[in-house]
C-alpha cells in the first residue's frame, strides 16, 4: 500500500452512535476478556496457516498491554496443544542503543514474556536490534524490510499506541511513507519510559522501529489500548483526520484495520462520553444526570438555573421531555448531587476499617482527608501498605540515612564490635553503589534499607492524622519483590496475604485504590489481589463455615491516586475538606521525604510535586461542585463506594 493508493477513511461500523469514528472499534467490558479474544484471533489465524501448510508471520508489539496476550497464547500452547512451530515473527522496534541482555531490552522482554515458554523456532524471531555500530544500522533497517518481504509480508500485526499517538515508535511527524529506520523518541515517550529506566536520563533517545508504511503493508491490524491514560489520545486517533501529528490516526486508512479496547481507554470517545449527541438513547437517572452536568460544565452556568432552551440548544429536547418541567429535571439532579456531601458527622465511626495502599504514601496523597476523619471517628484502622516501595528511592537516601546511623553511633550504643561491622556494612554498601549503573538491581540489604525508609515515612505520615504504628501493617507482597520496576504477575501467595489480612481483621469498610491508570502498573495489580481475596472472603460470609456468625460483607470504597480524580457524574460521595483539613493532609505527605521535591517516578508531563497534585485535585473538585450550585468548600475528596470488586 502506497500513499497515493489510499483515501481519509470514513466511518466503517454499523454500531449505533459510532458515526464519528473513522476506524471499527470493539470496546470490552474487561481487558481480560479483550486480550482473550486477541489471543484466539492470533490462534485461529496460526491454525489456518498449518491447516493449509502456509507459514504465518506475525508482527508483535511489547509493552503492559500484550502481555495477557501473551499469557493466553502461552496457556494455549501449554494446555490446548497450540502449535507455533510455523509461526515467522518480527518485532515493532527496540530502543537504540540498548543491550539485548539489558532489563530494559525488548529482546528480553520477549523472551521473558512469551518466546522461552512456547514453540516458535529461533531462526523464525526477528527482533531489531539495539547494539549494533552507528554506521551498520541504515544497512540493518533496509535488511529487516527484505527479511519481512521475503516471509511473505505480515499476515497480522498486533500493535499498542503512545500517548503521543505513536503506534511503533513512529513519533509525531511520522507519515505513511516512512520504513524500518532509526528514530528520535519523542519527550512524552521517553518520559513514559522514565520508570523502567530509574530517569528519563537514561532512557535513549532513539530507536529503530517498523515504518509507518511498514505496518500499512500488513494485511490486518489489530491495536489495542486498556486504561484511561490512553483515553485522550484513542479518541484523536479514532475521530481525528488522518495526520502526522497522530500518526495512529493512519490506520484509518487500512482496509483491515480493528481497534481493541477495555471501557476505560474508550472513556473519551463520544458514543462513550457523550453519547446523545451521537445515537438516541434510552434515558435513566444515571444518565440524565451525567447530561445536565455535561451542559451545565458546558454553559458554565448552576444546575437550578439551566433552561429549558438550554436542553433544546444541546439536543437534549429527549431529555426533557422525559420530566414534567426543567425544574423537575435539574431539581432531582442537585438534590441527588448534594446528598453526596458527607460531613465527619455522616462517615464510619468506630468501625472496622481497612485502607489498602499500593505504595508506602498512596493513603495520605489520595484520601488523607478522609483518613483525618476516619481517624476522629474513633474507627479501628489498618493501613495496609501492599508493596514496599523500595524501587523508589534514590540511592542518595540510603547514604543519607546510614551516615545517620553512623554519626549516631554513641547514642544508639552501637560501639565496640557492632559499631565496627557497622561500618563494614556502610562502607560495602557505599562502594557498591559507587559502582551501580542506572537501573541495575540493588542488594538485598540495600532493598531492605530502601523498604525500610518508606516505611518509616509512612507512619511519621499518619501520625500527622493521629494514627501510629500500631495501625500500619506492611505486606510486603511477593509479587513487588523483584529489585525492578517491572514486577512478577500476581499470584496465590500475593492473594494469601490479603485474604489472611481480611481474615484477621474482618473489616467493615475497606478502601481500594480505583486508579487503575497508575502508570507503574502496581495500583492495578494490587487491585487484582484484593478482588480476588475479598471473593473468597465473602463466599466464606455466605457459607458460615463451621457455624460461627460469618463475617459482615465488607462495603467497598475506591479511592484515586495521585494521577486523576473520580468524574462528578461518577462520584458516590463527596469529602469537604477545611483549609486546615488540607493543611494536615498536606503536612501528611511532606513525611515522605524520599518522594518530595524529586521523585523517582513522577509520571509523564506533571512537573508538579504529589502534595501539590493532591492540592491542586482536591481545589478543583470543590470548584467543580461549586459551579454546579453546590455549597462552596475549600477543598473535596471523592469516592464511589458499594462497587463489586
Amino acid at each position: 500500500m502506497t500513499p497515493s493508493e489510499t483515501a481519509p477513511a470514513q466511518p466503517r461500523t454499523s454500531i449505533p452512535g459510532a458515526q464519528l469514528e473513522r476506524v471499527p472499534v470493539l470496546i470490552f467490558d474487561q481487558a481480560g476478556r479483550m486480550a482473550r479474544q486477541v489471543a484466539r484471533r492470533v490462534a485461529n489465524l496460526i491454525e489456518e496457516g498449518r491447516t493449509v501448510g502456509k507459514p504465518v508471520v506475525l508482527g508483535l508489539p511489547t509493552g503492559s498491554t500484550p502481555i495477557d496476550v501473551y499469557k493466553e497464547l502461552i496457556r494455549m500452547h501449554r494446555d490446548e496443544g497450540l502449535d507455533l512451530s510455523g509461526v515467522v515473527t518480527f518485532n515493532l522496534d527496540e530502543y537504540y542503543p540498548v543491550n539485548p541482555k539489558s532489563l530494559q531490552s525488548y529482546h528480553r522482554f520477549m523472551r521473558e514474556n512469551f518466546f522461552d515458554y512456547v514453540n516458535i523456532p529461533e531462526e523464525n524471531i526477528h527482533i531489531p536490534r539495539g547494539d549494533l555500530l552507528p554506521e551498520d544500522v541504515e544497512a540493518y533497517c533496509r535488511a529487516y524490510e527484505h527479511a519481512i518481504a521475503e516471509a511473505g509480508g505480515l499476515d497480522l500485526l498486533l500493535l499498542g499506541i503512545g500517548r503521543s499517538g505513536h503506534i511503533g515508535f513512529n513519533e509525531p511527524g511520522s507519515g505513511p511513507e516512512t520504513r524500518t529506520r532509526l528514530i528520535l523518541l519523542d519527550e512524552i515517550t521517553r518520559k513514559d519510559a522514565a520508570s523502567d529506566f530509574f530517569g528519563e536520563e537514561n532512557v535513549p533517545r532513539q530507536a529503530i522501529t517498523m515504518g509507518v508504511g511498514t505496518i500499512l503493508d500488513a494485511r490486518e491490524i489489530i491495536l489495542m489500548a486498556t486504561g484511561e491514560h490512553k483515553a485522550p489520545i484513542l479518541r484523536r486517533a479514532v475521530e481525528e483526520e488522518p495526520n502526522r501529528s497522530v500518526t495512529a490516526t493512519y490506520l484509518q486508512l487500512h482496509r483491515n484495520a480493528t481497534f481493541y479496547v477495555d471501557r476505560a481507554a474508550a472513556g473519551e470517545l463520544t458514543r462513550e462520553k457523550t453519547p446523545w449527541l451521537v445515537r438516541q438513547v434510552t434515558w435513566d437517572k444515571a444518565l440524565a444526570k451525567r447530561a445536565v452536568i455535561w451542559l451545565s460544565g458546558k454553559l458554565d452556568k448552576a444546575i437550578l438555573r439551566l433552561e429549558a432552551a438550554d436542553f433544546y440548544r444541546h439536543h437534549l429536547h429527549e431529555l426533557l421531555h422525559a420530566y414534567p418541567t426543567v425544574d423537575h429535571l435539574t431539581r432531582e439532579v442537585f438534590e441527588d448531587l448534594r446528598q453526596r456531601i458527607r460531613y465527619r458527622e455522616s462517615l464510619p465511626a468506630r468501625q472496622r476499617v481497612i485502607l489498602f495502599s499500593p505504595h508506602p504514601d498512596d493513603d495520605v496523597i489520595s484520601m488523607g482527608g478522609m483518613l483525618d476523619k476516619l481517624a476522629s471517628n474513633e474507627n479501628d484502622v489498618t493501613v495496609a501498605y501492599m508493596t514496599n516501595g523500595s524501587v523508589a528511592v534514590f540511592d542518595g537516601d540510603v547514604r543519607r540515612h546510614l551516615r545517620f546511623v553512623s554519626f549516631s553511633r554513641h547514642a544508639l550504643a552501637l560501639e565496640n564490635d557492632i559499631g565496627e561491622k557497622l561500618e563494614a556494612r556502610k562502607n560495602r554498601i557505599f562502594a557498591f553503589l559507587d559502582e551501580k549503573k542506572p537501573g541495575a538491581v540493588d542488594t538485598e540489604e540495600i532493598q531492605q534499607i530502601k523498604a525500610h525508609i518508606r516505611y518509616a515515612e509512612a507512619i511519621a505520615g499518619i501520625e500527622v492524622l493521629g494514627l501510629g504504628d500500631e495501625n500500619a501493617r506492611f505486606l510486603d507482597m511477593p509479587f513487588y519483590k523483584t529489585g525492578t520496576v517491572r514486577k512478577d504477575p500476581i499470584g496465590e501467595d500475593d492473594v494469601q496475604v490479603v485474604l489472611d489480612l481480611l481474615k484477621e481483621i474482618n473489616p467493615t469498610h475497606i478502601f481500594v485504590a480505583g486508579d487503575l491508570s497508575d502508570p507503574h502498573g502496581t495500583h492495578r495489580m494490587c487491585y487484582v489481589a484484593i478482588r480476588e481475596a475479598l471473593k473468597r472472603y465473602n463466599s466464606t460470609r455466605q457459607a458460615g463455615g463451621d457455624g460461627a456468625q460469618p463475617p459482615e460483607r465488607p462495603l467497598v470504597w475506591l479511592y484515586r491516586g495521585a494521577w486523576q480524580e473520580w468524574e462528578i457524574h461518577r462520584a458516590d460521595v463527596f469529602i469537604p475538606l477545611s483549609k486546615a483539613d488540607l493543611d494536615r493532609k498536606i503536612e501528611a505527605i511532606f513525611k515522605h521525604e524520599s518522594q518530595k521535591d524529586r521523585a523517582m517516578f513522577p509520571g509523564a508531563y506533571d512537573e508538579r510535586e504529589f502534595w501539590e497534585r493532591a492540592r491542586d485535585r482536591n481545589a478543583a473538585t470543590a470548584a467543580k461542585l461549586n459551579k454546579l450550585g453546590l455549597p462552596e468548600f475549600y477543598a473535596a475528596e471523592a469516592f464511589v463506594t458499594g462497587y463489586a470488586l
